[in-house]
C-alpha cells in the first residue's frame, strides 16, 4: 500500500489496524514543476480584478469545511488594509457553507478594498499568474492528505501559510518556505479546531507576519521553488514509486 504522506499513512493504520505497518509505504504526491513555475503576466492579473503591483494573499480551493475558507476570511480581516484578498473558490458542497462564505466576503468588502472573489474555474495559466504575483498563498485547510495546492504555489515561488495538519507539514517547511499554523483539533473526523478563535488568531498572525516583510516572503518563495523541484517533481516521485515495487518484488 502506498500513502501520499506520513499523515495519510497514520490514518490508514488507525482505520485498518489489521494492516501490517511494514506494508504501508509513503510516496508523496508530485506536480509538474515545468507547468507550475513562476510566470508574471500583469495584464492577465489585472483582467481578473487584481493589482499585481500591490500585496495580495491568494486562496485556491473548493468551498468545503475541509478547506477552512471561513477561518481564512475571519483571519484575513485583520491584515493591513492595503493587502488584497483573492479567492479562487467555487463548487460549494452545501448551501449552508455557501451562505456563510458569501456573508463573510460581503463583510470584508464593506470594510476594505481589494477583495476579489473569482467563483469560476480558471485555466492553469491564470492561476499561475495569480500565484506568481501574490505575496502569500493561504491554505487554511483543517485536513489535507498532502496539499497539492501548496506545492503548486511553492513551484510558482510563492510563500505559503498553511495549517499544521495532515500532510501539509511534510510540504511546507516552517520558517523556510512559509509558515505553519498550529491547530488543536476535535478527534471526530471533521478536523474542527478545538478553539476556533485561537486558530483564527494564529492564522491571522502568520499571514500578517508573511505579508509585512515582502523581501522575506520572496526568499521563502524561492526556497519553496527549490523544495518543490528537488522533493516533489514527478521524476522524483516516479523513482520512489518504483522503489516500492522493487522492494515488493524482492520480498
Amino acid at each position: 500500500m502506498i500513502a501520499v504522506s506520513a499523515g495519510m499513512r497514520a490514518d490508514v493504520l488507525r482505520s485498518y489496524p489489521a494492516v501490517d505497518p511494514d506494508r504501508v509505504h509513503v510516496v508523496h504526491n508530485g506536480i509538474d514543476t515545468a507547468l507550475w513555475s513562476r510566470r508574471e503576466r500583469p495584464d492577465a492579473v489585472r483582467a481578473l480584478g487584481v493589482d499585481p503591483d500591490k500585496r495580495s494573499v491568494v486562496f485556491v480551493g473548493r468551498i468545503t469545511r475541509q478547506k477552512g475558507l471561513p477561518y481564512f476570511l475571519r483571519a484575513v480581516a485583520q491584515a493591513p488594509p492595503d493587502v488584497q484578498v483573492v479567492l479562487c473558490a467555487g463548487a460549494p458542497d452545501t448551501a449552508e457553507i455557501m451562505q456563510e462564505v458569501t456573508g463573510l466576503v460581503g463583510g470584508l468588502q464593506q470594510h476594505r478594498d481589494g477583495v476579489v472573489w473569482i467563483d469560476r474555474m480558471l485555466d492553469r495559466e491564470d492561476v499561475v499568474a495569480l500565484l506568481s504575483s501574490a505575496t502569500a498563498f493561504a491554505c487554511p485547510s483543517v485536513y489535507e492528505p498532502l496539499g497539492i495546492v501548496n506545492l503548486e504555489a511553492m513551484a510558482c515561488e510563492t510563500a505559503v501559510v498553511g495549517t499544521a495538519t495532515g500532510g501539509i507539514p511534510e510540504v511546507v517547511d516552517d520558517g523556510v518556505t512559509g509558515r505553519l499554523v498550529p491547530i488543536e483539533q476535535v478527534q471526530d473526523g471533521t478536523g474542527t479546531p478545538v478553539d476556533p478563535d485561537r486558530y483564527v488568531a494564529d492564522l491571522a498572525a502568520a499571514l500578517i507576519e508573511t505579508v509585512e516583510d515582502v523581501d522575506r516572503a520572496r526568499a521563502w518563495g524561492l526556497a519553496g521553488r527549490r523544495r518543490a523541484v528537488e522533493e516533489f517533481a514527478w521524476t522524483t516521485v516516479a523513482e520512489r514509486t518504483l522503489d516500492v515495487y522493487r522492494a515488493a518484488l524482492q520480498a
